[in-house]
């Protein structure tokens, strides 16, 4: 996957100025007593913020795109009375858990792991399955889960787990577990509807294990 592109904007340094790359932003402040330097996720914010001064963006998280306030309509608003789900791994593979939270309360419904050899993709798959069997032995057939992953959602819609993953003796317990996962998913029907989490203009996950 390609990195996003950065913009550097330099308050104090050699040149001040707005740099489109990391090398061109070291060259002004390398060797510059008290250098004023911020990383932005795209040039207009990046040429707005030179505008200002420095103490306007320190200790500010300034590396995610900002939406307008006609980009937030489209978003809306999300569905309160809901299950949010996610997944967190150290490594990939790696140690993996998931978990379901009430999206309105983040009260913890459900966690699972850690799984050794897993991966975030194969985590929000099961939180998935996990989340529709939890919400159908509770018989709230129409409630929607939410999640932040566009490949576990369609994991889901076909039923499998296409995961490379090699399987062994020491995550077996994985393996068994996503093989439930898709047995219950050939095996059931559901009508809880599986929605987009739309972290631009919501921030994380309500079930976000806050490792990030």
């Amino acid at each position: 996957m390609a990195k996003k592109k950065k913009f550097y904007v330099v308050w104090k340094g050699k040149k001040p100025g707005v740099y489109s790359t990391w090398n061109e932003c070291k060259k002004q402040i390398n060797g510059f007593e008290g250098a004023q330097y911020k990383s932005f996720a795209s040039e207009s914010e990046a040429n707005l913020a030179f505008k200002k001064s420095y103490n306007d963006y320190k200790g500010k998280d300034t590396k995610k795109v900002k939406l307008s306030k006609e980009e937030l309509l489209k978003f809306g608003k999300p569905i309160l009375s809901s299950l949010s789900v996610d997944a967190a791994c150290a490594g990939n593979p790696g140690k993996m858990e998931y978990r379901g939270v009430d999206t309105k309360t983040k009260q913890q419904i459900f966690i699972q792991g850690p799984f050794k050899k897993g991966t975030n993709n194969i985590g929000e798959f099961l939180a998935i399955v996990h989340g529709l069997a939890f919400l159908k032995s509770k018989k709230a057939y129409n409630y929607p889960i939410y999640t932040d992953s566009k490949i576990a959602m369609s994991w889901v819609k076909k039923k499998q787990c296409r995961t490379n993953i090699t399987f062994s003796d020491d995550n077996k317990d994985l393996l068994d577990l996503i093989k439930r996962a898709e047995k219950w998913l050939q095996e059931n029907s559901y009508s809880n509807p599986i929605l987009k989490w739309e972290t631009k203009a919501w921030g994380e996950i309500p079930a976000d294990f806050g490792r990030k």
